[in-house]
């Protein structure tokens, strides 16, 4: 709900893979090598795919539409080494170079990697960014609807045929799932983390508490924004910090005294321009209708067993932002190994407990990774 430069404390997640253990992780698989069909974007640079006119699942159609994303590394001769990263919700390709090169989470040297903005998220075609369908006039859209635009992406313009993985945090990990059930056999690994097959009930009522909060602004004006937004983003600011970890980590770092200092540094950042909101509300109605078992007409345990990709499923224990029980239901239904974070950092434990190596060992040899669960060093506790 607010600018790229100022998102709020869910979507911060450059500790998520503490650089020091990245060092320790010793790849056991390799990609075949050969030779170059595909030189490498010059350090992961912005690029554009445009498709046009874009039908969504609704039948909607995106105007003039354009998807954003970086690559890094080369695409070898047979074209197996591709792994394709989504961004999370407000986030952007460029956030996630962090993690990408030599012994970090996914090698660029080893791999040919993906990076990709999703639909609404201010450098693809958005509600802010969109000359015909402006703010509220952009149509609704879906997790679906981000994984075809991607799926176009590696098909139609990098000409690749099959993914070596996909792999997402929080809203990436939703894209995760669903490319894994809507296209089974089109990669060979999917890492879901902090993610979900499917929005539950609690899931929603945050959704829907920061979306009413945001239409409250005085400058809402029923879907036609009179100006920038002030009092709803600080609102749902508020409600965002209340989620994004649990409360005993808040009143561990938040003295009572303090409440009003918390308070007033949680929403300094709340003006927001009307198309910036928007892209805010659209991200959080296309999580809201996730429902990948409804989307298929089958029971979740019917619905994984489409699956054919190796799954590791990453969850926080105690995140009140994506209820992690969907993910784990998912994969004890097919077998698949689940790294359980407990951390009172909640959807933040990413930031707490590093799981960069896990993930490198994952992707380079699925069978050598088990379930397991990773306390936070600071609370050493097991479920």
């Amino acid at each position: 709900m607010i600018r790229h430069a100022e998102i709020p404390l869910r979507c911060r997640w450059r500790a998520i893979f503490p650089a020091a253990l990245w060092l320790i992780v010793v790849c056991v698989w390799s990609p075949a090598f050969g030779q170059s069909v595909q030189p490498p974007a010059a350090g992961g640079a912005q690029q554009f795919a445009k498709f046009g006119e874009f039908k969504l699942q609704s039948g909607a159609v995106l105007h003039n539409f354009r998807l954003g994303y970086r690559t890094l590394g080369t695409l070898n001769a047979d074209k197996s080494n591709a792994i394709l990263w989504p961004s999370w919700l407000s986030g952007r390709s460029e956030d996630l170079l962090q993690f990408i090169g030599p012994q970090n989470v996914v090698d660029s040297t080893r791999y040919f990697v993906i990076l990709v903005d999703a639909i609404g998220n201010g450098i693809s075609t958005s509600p802010s960014n969109s000359m015909s369908q402006p703010v509220m006039k952009f149509p609704q859209f879906t997790i679906r609807d981000m994984v075809e635009s991607e799926h176009r992406l590696v098909t139609e313009v990098l000409h690749v045929p099959h993914l070596r993985a996909v792999m997402g945090l929080s809203m990436g990990g939703m894209q995760t799932f669903e490319w894994a059930v809507a296209y089974p056999d089109f990669m060979d690994v999917t890492i879901p983390m902090a993610g979900s097959p499917q929005s539950t009930a609690y899931d929603k009522l945050l959704w829907t508490c920061e979306i009413n909060a945001i239409e409250l602004d005085p400058a809402w004006n029923n879907g036609n924004p009179t100006g920038p937004f002030t009092r709803g983003v600080a609102l749902a600011e508020e409600i965002d910090s209340m989620n994004s970890t649990s409360p005993e980590y808040r009143e561990t770092h938040t003295a009572a005294r303090d409440f009003e200092t918390f308070l007033a540094g949680a929403g300094k950042n709340a003006k927001t321009e009307p198309g910036v909101a928007a892209d805010q509300i659209r991200q959080r109605q296309a999580i809201m209708t996730l429902d990948i078992p409804r989307e298929f007409a089958a029971p979740l345990e019917q619905v994984a067993k489409r699956v054919h990709s190796r799954m590791l499923v990453v969850v926080s224990l105690q995140d009140h932002t994506v209820n992690p029980a969907p993910a784990e239901d998912f994969a004890r239904a097919i077998g698949a190994p689940v790294v359980m974070l407990n951390s009172p950092c909640g959807h933040q434990g990413f930031s707490r407990i590093s799981i960069g190596p896990i993930v490198a060992q994952f992707l380079a040899d699925p069978s050598s990774v088990h379930s397991q669960t990773l306390n936070d060093p600071s609370t050493p506790r097991s479920r």
